[in-house]
């Protein structure tokens, strides 16, 4: 039982990270690991400690309830719609002005 409830931990990080746009390396160095660490705990062979969840989370920017509980769903959420957003967050305020003010000028052709 524990370790199929650590696979599915490290199957929502793993998804999470990827989400995030981050790669195992890219992790490890934001979070001073190892990256063989983030590996293992991916693959459910490493257990993950309260206050590593808690940062994970942070990191990923996803709820550490949608981490850690397997019967969490989020609701009409499109992982392409959460990635776009996680890379949007990123950008520089001005670029992101623009982007939006193109994406209102080909919504509203469509209308």
């Amino acid at each position: 039982m524990m370790d199929n409830y650590k696979l599915f931990l490290g199957g929502r990080l793993r998804t999470a990270r990827e989400l995030a746009g981050l790669s195992q390396g890219q992790t490890a160095k934001l979070l001073k690991m190892h990256r063989p660490t983030i590996s293992e705990i991916e693959a459910g062979r490493r257990n993950v400690k309260a206050e590593e969840l808690s940062i994970f989370a942070k990191l990923y920017g996803v709820e550490i309830d949608w981490l850690t509980d397997e019967k969490y769903e989020e609701k009409n959420v499109n992982k392409d719609i959460l990635a776009a957003a996680r890379e949007l967050s990123s950008m520089k305020e001005e670029d992101l002005e623009i982007l939006i003010s193109t994406i209102r000028m080909i919504k509203s052709k469509g209308s």
